[in-house]
C-alpha cells in the first residue's frame, strides 16, 4: 500500500514485539488484532560474518581432505553434516571464487588459513 510492504511490516512488528512500547503493543493487539509471534514463528537468528567464514572454511577443509586440493569448480556445492545429523549445502565453489577476487581485503589470519589448504590465488 503506497509503496509500503504491509506483510513485511506486520512480520517485523510481530517478531520485534518486545522492542515496542506498551502503547504500540496495545494498538497492534487491540485495534489491528496483531499478536506477537510465537517461538516457532520467529525468524532464525542471523549468522555473523565470522560464522559464515567458519562454515565455508570447514567445507573447504572437508573438500581438501577428500580430494587433496582446493581447485573447486565454481558451481560446486559441498554437503556438510552438522552435529545433529542435519545436512547443510555450502556453495563452496562460489565462495572460493569470490574470496580470490577479494584477496586484498582478507585479514592475514584468514589468508593463512586458506594458504594452509593450498589455495591458488
Amino acid at each position: 500500500m503506497q509503496g509500503e510492504d504491509l506483510g513485511a511490516r506486520t512480520i517485523a512488528q510481530r517478531n520485534g514485539w518486545d522492542k515496542l512500547l506498551p502503547a504500540q503493543q496495545w494498538l497492534l493487539d487491540s485495534v489491528l488484532g496483531i499478536e506477537p509471534a510465537s517461538e516457532t514463528q520467529q525468524a532464525p537468528a542471523r549468522r555473523t560474518q565470522a560464522d559464515r567464514w567458519a562454515t565455508h572454511l570447514a567445507a573447504g577443509r572437508q573438500f581438501h581432505t577428500r580430494e587433496g586440493h582446493l581447485n573447486v569448480p565454481r558451481k560446486h556445492v559441498e554437503e556438510m553434516t552438522g552435529e545433529g545429523g542435519e545436512v547443510t549445502a555450502v556453495r563452496l565453489g562460489g565462495w572460493l571464487d569470490n574470496t580470490r577476487r577479494r584477496a586484498d581485503r582478507l585479514t592475514p589470519d584468514r589468508r593463512a588459513e586458506l594458504d594452509a589448504l593450498g589455495m591458488r590465488w
